[in-house]
């Protein structure tokens, strides 16, 4: 138990840091998008989630520059690098990724570093538009690797792309030419929305609380078994092997499944 309480203590001072930091930057974020933005974290930190898509918090690109100034800022107040266990897996984030969907080094992919120095005081001054192809940089959590010219020739439209990387156990599979008529066809058809929840024990002193980890959709008739569908009941059984792995932070995993009614031109992926 002291053994569990101590690791579940590293992840709330992780999310401590980052919600400082947040504030330090005058990253201004709705209580919503906080909430989801820690709970992310959180999810790649423990392993629960490979990549997570950040949607909220403003727009491209002054996104990116505060996504970028956050880690930076996290790592300068987590100190002693090799001797912190919080930070060190805040850095395993870009490990993990760069391990699972490695560049090859003779491949000339840019790896921008965004100019975030602009609206910050107290940070060394940096080439704005500098470019770097070394993987092992010291500040790489400011490194943002450009993937769009591998999608360029792409004919796997962006959705179909995102559903594979998010780690879905199912998404839809089509072309840029059919993107359209793929929309169209869906909405024509109820979708079975499978929402998946983990309840978390991190925070000390607190009860319980319910997150939601992923949601997807699958077509009604397509998974008329709901929960009972093999590739959700192997989906949950690899789930509550992770959650196994980290129970000082999380104790269950539940999927909830609802049927939505699509209405022409709305659709969820």
């Amino acid at each position: 138990m002291a053994a569990a309480a101590a690791g579940a203590g590293a992840f709330e001072e992780m999310l401590r840091v980052v919600e400082a930091c947040a504030v330090r930057i005058r990253w201004r974020l709705r209580p919503g998008s906080k909430r989801r933005l820690l709970n992310d974290i959180l999810f790649l930190c423990t392993g629960l989630r490979p990549v997570v898509l950040v949607d909220y918090g403003g727009t491209m690109p002054q996104l990116q520059e505060n996504l970028c100034s956050l880690l930076h800022h996290s790592r300068q107040l987590l100190t002693n690098i090799e001797a912190n266990d919080t930070v060190l897996e805040l850095v395993s984030i870009q490990d993990q990724f760069s391990a699972k969907y490695p560049v090859d080094a003779a491949v000339d992919v840019p790896v921008i570093q965004p100019g975030i120095t602009k609206q910050m005081s107290g940070l060394p001054e940096r080439t704005i538009d500098a470019e770097c192809t070394d993987n092992h940089d010291d500040d790489r959590t400011l490194l943002v690797v450009d993937l769009s010219s591998f999608l360029k020739t792409a004919q796997i439209a962006l959705p179909s792309l995102n559903g594979w990387l998010l780690d879905y156990p199912v998404t839809y599979l089509f072309r840029n030419g059919s993107a359209e008529a793929a929309i169209q066809n869906l909405s024509k058809h109820s979708l079975h929305i499978y929402r998946v929840y983990v309840c978390g024990s991190y925070q000390s002193g607190a009860k319980q609380s319910e997150e939601e980890l992923m949601s997807f959709s699958v077509p009604c008739g397509l998974s008329t078994k709901r929960r009972e569908e093999p590739w959700a009941k192997s989906f949950i059984a690899r789930m509550s092997e992770k959650l196994r792995r980290c129970s000082q932070v999380w104790t269950s995993v539940r999927l909830e499944v609802e049927v939505f009614h699509s209405q022409s031109q709305v659709i969820v992926l």
